[in-house]
């Protein structure tokens, strides 16, 4: 199978064309590395420097690499940028988005993957939200995922498209990018390898749903592959264990201390501090995977732990540390 990944030069798309290639798909990149890198793509891959937003560069890529299947992972995926940015979040989100799916159906693509985002759509869920709980949107980035939604779904009344949204909970895993307003465990790790004190916002009694970025593409990969009519079929994925950033923090500290000893640097890393909460964050967000086990065959495999341990592990060997390694 032929499948262009947007945005697969970056955390989560890299690791869906690892395991594209694993499985013998042919797979092309399309990326304009604002956050993604050339170094996460495979050599062989083709790299097509485009911003979903162009049109025109976008309806070239379809027409030179004529895919067979799409997983669309380019976004803005700041909800921070999203409150202060919310027209260029619906510019990447929803035009880039529509940019992608027309020319898709234009080329005869017939799978199509989104990436949504189940951490966003449902707002507190202390209990793991399934598929069917309504959603609940408050930040212009879960607008547009949710409009994004719906534009699949339109497209598979009006032009047949076989789509499918993964709602992700939250990802996390080597290559995130630590800059800016990334993810928390990405900042943590880079923060305590490089010797700084991580803040921790609030009380740190904040519930998320933490999924491993490996996980996360093999769900990509098995919702390519997924034979049948599906229509439009949307699927949480994550673990629906609950961690505060609290405990998170910690196992954190705990594989960086780890890495300090092995590296030989006698000084233990500073416990976080807490600032400020931060308006508008959710209490608790977590997700039921249960029909992606039903439909797709898939299950989280990596626990946090360990996932934890690998993730520290890639940052010490990606961030300058104190030993100057």
């Amino acid at each position: 199978m032929r499948v262009l990944v947007t945005g697969g030069a970056g955390f989560i798309g890299s690791h869906v064309v690892d395991q594209l290639l694993e499985r013998g798909h042919e797979v092309a990149v399309l990326d304009n590395l604002e956050t993604g890198s050339r170094e996460n793509v495979p050599d062989g891959v083709p790299l097509h420097e485009v911003d979903v937003q162009d049109e025109a560069a976008v309806a070239a890529v379809f027409e030179g690499f004529l895919p067979d299947a799409v997983c669309h992972q380019a976004a803005q995926m700041s909800v921070s940028r999203s409150v202060r940015e919310p027209g260029y979040d619906a510019q990447v989100n929803i035009v880039g988005l529509l940019n992608v799916l027309s020319h898709a159906v234009r080329t005869g693509v017939r799978r199509f993957v989104f990436a949504s985002s189940g951490g966003v759509l449902y707002g507190e869920a202390s209990l793991p939200a399934a598929e069917t709980t309504p959603a609940a949107p408050i930040s212009p980035y879960g607008i547009s995922k949710w409009a994004g939604e719906q534009y699949l779904q339109f497209f598979v009344r009006e032009h047949g498209l076989q789509a499918v949204a993964l709602r992700y909970s939250n990802v996390y895993g080597p290559r995130q990018n630590p800059h800016g307003e990334a993810g928390v465990v990405a900042i943590f790790c880079t923060r305590m390898l490089q010797g700084q004190t991580c803040t921790i916002h609030g009380d740190g009694r904040y519930v998320r749903d933490y999924v491993y970025v490996g996980d996360v593409a093999r769900a990509n990969v098995a919702a390519l592959e997924q034979s049948g009519d599906i229509g439009f079929l949307p699927l949480n994925v994550g673990t629906g264990l609950g961690t505060d950033v609290n405990a998170l923090a910690a196992i954190v500290r705990q594989h960086c201390q780890r890495i300090w000893q092995q590296r030989g640097l006698p000084d233990e890393i500073a416990s976080p501090q807490h600032g400020p909460a931060r308006p508008g964050d959710l209490r608790s967000n977590l997700v039921s995977a249960a029909r992606a086990g039903q439909v797709l065959g898939w299950q989280p495999q990596v626990a946090l732990a360990d996932g934890l341990r690998q993730t520290a592990d890639w940052f010490a060997e990606a961030v300058a540390m104190r030993s100057g390694d």
